[in-house]
């Protein structure tokens, strides 16, 4: 190997840290917002547990996403270290973009419009089947999360349920999908990763009933139960206390799932590099993708934190839950289907569908009308700066 090509390697490892590190303090933050606007948790505290949950996050759950980005976007060619370099520099520079105008750009859109732009520019072809299937999921993201928002704002508001069963009922919701995600660290007899609830019943056999694995469902109960029992004893003893306090474990249980969902963006494009041209398992990638977001969201989260907090401090408790839990829910499906996915589509769809739900979306038209229009600029332009910027590289340096 020559020296220009460890210097397109260190180039290429630069921009993706660079990128992990604007993950890390921009996109994992939303998660704790809720609970520190409610005074659950102090700003330095909630930074440090959004780099610690999401880091968890991207070393357990980052792998699919990473090889949608980097294996499944082009076909035909492997991006070349100089064309990861081309594309992570372009989706963060959209990104710092959107800081700068104050309209959230999302990360999964800029990464995959990049990805594509320089794939393309190297000779590859359209994965046209890829495109459809995020274009599908892309679409389906904002009647998901408002439709779930909606409903959980809606169960929240209702005079009939008392407050101390409908939050612990969420608990016991979130609690039983936290029993079935599938984590890296947990064996699998037909998988890659298990789950919480699969892993139980392995010393048993896995016996199942009508193709049912019985333990697994019992041990889903179990989580259910216990999270609900939980938390009703603590509203039972405290309303305010409790809320916070699921206000906090929600918040974490989210910076983890956006910590798998985000990685594969920083990491996706540098798929190739590591694996066919450097040789290095899976999991060193996502640990390098892994650090950057931990260094991100303990140098930069605080201050997204002191500032989101505010906005979600005025949408109150209630519609802060109704845009979490969707939050969670789409991010592990997007996980487990390998779909780069944005958390600020997510939220902001979330915040609209429970603010309908107290009659009004709480959003300005203009803001949301806005905001789709960059979201697809942004996908749009991405390519054609991605595919640009790499021919331009390639004209001067005379490397591909």
């Amino acid at each position: 190997m020559t020296a220009t090509f460890w210097v397109l390697v260190g180039a290429a490892a630069l921009a993706g840290l660079f990128m992990a590190w604007a993950l890390g303090a921009n996109s994992n933050s939303p998660p704790f917002a809720p609970a520190v606007g409610a005074n659950a948790v102090p700003t330095m505290r909630a930074a440090f547990l959004i780099g610690v949950f999401a880091a968890l996050g991207a070393l357990t759950q980052g792998g699919s996403i990473s090889e949608t980005v980097g294996t499944s976007l082009i076909d035909g060619v492997g991006i070349t270290p100089l064309a990861a370099t081309a594309g992570l520099l372009t989706a963060a520079t959209f990104m710092a973009l959107g800081v700068y105008t104050g309209y959230p750009i999302p990360a999964a859109f800029a990464t995959t419009g990049a990805i594509v732009g320089v794939g393309l520019s190297l000779g590859g072809a359209p994965a046209w089947e890829t495109y459809r299937r995020l274009g599908t999921f892309w679409l389906a993201v904002p009647f998901m999360s408002a439709s779930v928002a909606y409903v959980t704002a809606t169960l929240l508001r209702r005079e009939d349920v008392p407050e101390a069963v409908g939050v612990p009922l969420l608990a016991a919701v979130v609690a039983a999908i936290v029993a079935n995600v599938r984590l890296g660290v947990i064996p699998a007899p037909d998988a890659d990763q298990g789950t919480i609830a699969g892993a139980a019943g392995l010393p048993f056999g896995s016996p199942a009933v009508a193709g049912i694995d019985v333990v697994a469902a019992a041990t889903t109960v179990a989580f259910a139960v216990a999270a609900f029992g939980a938390l009703r004893r603590r509203m039972l003893d405290d309303v305010d206390a409790g809320i916070r306090g699921f206000l906090l474990i929600l918040g974490s249980v989210v910076a983890f799932s956006s910590g798998g969902s985000q990685v594969g963006l920083a990491t996706g494009p540098l798929e190739n590099l590591a694996s066919t041209e450097l040789g290095l398992p899976a999991i060193a990638l996502l640990a390098f993708g892994a650090s950057g977001i931990l260094a991100g969201a303990w140098m930069g989260a605080p201050r997204l934190l002191q500032a989101t907090s505010r906005e979600y401090a005025q949408l109150g408790v209630r519609r802060s839950i109704a845009a979490l839990v969707p939050g969670f829910l789409i991010a592990q499906l997007a996980i487990a289907l390998g779909i780069p996915v944005s958390f600020n589509n997510i939220i902001i769809s979330g915040v609209i569908g429970g603010g309908l739900a107290g009659g009004s979306a709480g959003v300005s038209r203009e803001k949301i009308v806005r905001t789709v229009v960059f979201w697809f600029v942004t996908l749009g332009s991405s390519v054609a700066v991605g595919f640009g910027l790499y021919r331009l590289l390639t004209s001067v340096l005379g490397v591909r």
